[in-house]
């Protein structure tokens, strides 16, 4: 039995690379598409904001020296292409996605409108939610935050490599520990990045409490939904 009626999840763009250097891998957003459809299918209403770093990673190079501006704006399009491929994805698995972009590409997606991306959800429909805050210098976890809060989400979900926070990195220290519930004011204090700052002043200041798990843990995303003990819970 789910946890939560509604849920926002964060996908980082390099979460769709698999193994490879850049680019989006087949075979992984069809195996994480499956975890979205058991979600889904319990009822939940999904709404979804991704990234673009796996797009953004390939011109990287060309983009030294570029305007701060410029290059953020090329990545909320390589976020409205990694939305595009998470959608027919969501589609072959019988799923009835709508993606909505920050910026208006109105041949390609609709704009983001609050009151429609509500609807869609009562609907069952899944929202994903491109192309960033619409504005340069914030980051996709800060417009999931945004997003999070316009939509009356009761958890955001950020989707990582590591399942949870841990007092240190896992990779490197054997002996580091996973938090299974941890304070905004602890996390702040002890200097633990959950999150770009923006992000996660907004959802502390919303009382929106944060759940970070692996993606890539079969099942994770099932079991944190049913709020049962996985990754790491973030709580006011």
């Amino acid at each position: 039995m789910p946890a939560y009626k509604r849920v926002l999840l964060k996908l980082s763009g390099e979460a769709l690379m698999g193994d490879d250097a850049f680019g989006i891998n087949r075979a992984t957003i069809e195996h994480m598409v499956r975890d979205l459809a058991e979600v889904v299918n319990s009822g939940v209403q999904l709404a979804i904001v991704i990234g673009g770093g796996n797009i953004f990673r390939g011109v990287a190079g060309g983009a030294v020296g570029m305007d701060r501006a410029t290059a953020d704006y090329m990545g909320m399009l390589a976020t409205v292409m990694n939305s595009l491929a998470l959608s027919d994805a969501m589609k072959h698995a019988g799923l009835n996605p709508r993606v909505m972009s920050a910026i208006a590409i109105e041949q390609v997606v609709e704009s983001y409108v609050r009151p429609k991306a509500l609807q869609y959800l009562e609907e069952g429909k899944s929202v994903i939610f491109a192309g960033g805050t619409g504005n340069p210098f914030f980051t996709t976890d800060t417009a999931a935050a945004l997003r999070a809060a316009e939509i009356g989400a009761e958890v955001m979900l950020k989707a990582t490599k590591v399942d949870g926070i841990y007092t240190a990195d896992p990779a490197s220290d054997p002996t580091a520990k996973r938090y299974a519930r941890i304070s905004f004011d602890e996390a702040i204090a002890k200097r633990l990045q959950v999150m770009d700052a923006t992000a996660f002043a907004l959802c502390r200041d919303q009382k929106m409490p944060i759940r970070v798990f692996s993606i890539f843990k079969p099942g994770a995303l099932m079991r944190v939904v049913r709020g049962e003990d996985e990754g790491t819970d973030v709580y006011v």
